[in-house]
């Protein structure tokens, strides 16, 4: 329900969160301990495309079925969206404590500005949970690019940024966060990606890899890069060229 404009997995898996049930996937870790050759007690990752989405989904299902926004957390997070973390929060814990388990980490696919409303699951996350690195994704620094990726203002970043170095100091951990980042939006252009550029300089990245936009089947933003206009507004034939 994210909704990012660059990204096809709404289009074709659809908004709503399907969710297995905690005692499911508690199982299914007990079989990989019994059944893996050469198993050494580590779960690499534990969570699907967003790794904090589990059991998020709308509170009202007649809300839902009429619901024509685009992202139930783009603009702003939605009054009707379940933001409680404590399903996930519990499954970590009950998943760390199964026997023959030394640790279950969660490395990449974590939507930061939902997480952000569950202080208590970040300092899970962080305390237990981290192997060093968090990669998370707040794809640019300014706001014009930001608004035709339908992703949060780089602020949202910066705050889950300050909880993620506190609860790892508290815990006694070095830890950092590898952000990504695109280059070549629809609607970027040479002065946002100068930006972009300056923010890395200011907080001392030195970023290995690049991720330059690629039109994906049925993403807006291909229809962006298609038409040069922006499909989040009404288009008419006068509409401004991005």
């Amino acid at each position: 329900f994210g909704g990012c404009t660059f990204c096809s997995i709404t289009e074709h898996e659809g908004r709503i969160i399907q969710s297995r049930s905690e005692q499911s996937i508690l199982q299914e870790i007990e079989k990989i301990r019994d059944q893996v050759p050469g198993f050494t007690g580590t779960i690499s990752d534990l969570g699907g495309p967003t790794a904090n989405m589990y059991k998020l989904n709308c509170k009202s299902s007649a809300i839902l079925k009429s619901c024509k926004r685009l992202s139930c957390v783009y603009p702003t997070i939605c009054k009707h969206l379940n933001t409680d973390h404590s399903a996930t929060t519990q499954l970590y814990r009950k998943a760390r404590n199964i026997s023959g388990v030394k640790r279950i980490a969660i490395a990449s696919g974590l939507r930061y500005d939902l997480a952000l409303q569950d202080p208590e699951y970040i300092k899970e996350l962080v305390t237990h949970h981290v192997g060093g690195y968090l990669k998370i994704a707040p794809e640019h620094s300014e706001e014009k690019t930001l608004s035709k990726m339908m992703k949060p203002s780089i602020s949202s970043y910066d705050n889950f940024k300050k909880l993620f170095d506190k609860y790892s100091k508290e815990a006694g951990k070095e830890q950092y966060l590898i952000p990504y980042f695109i280059a070549a939006h629809p609607g970027c252009n040479e002065e946002d990606m100068l930006n972009l550029s300056l923010w890395l300089k200011e907080r001392q990245f030195k970023p290995d890899q690049v991720q330059t936009f690629y039109p994906s089947p049925m993403a807006l933003a291909t229809a962006m890069y298609h038409s040069q206009r922006n499909p989040l507004k009404k288009v008419r034939y006068k509409s401004e060229k991005l």
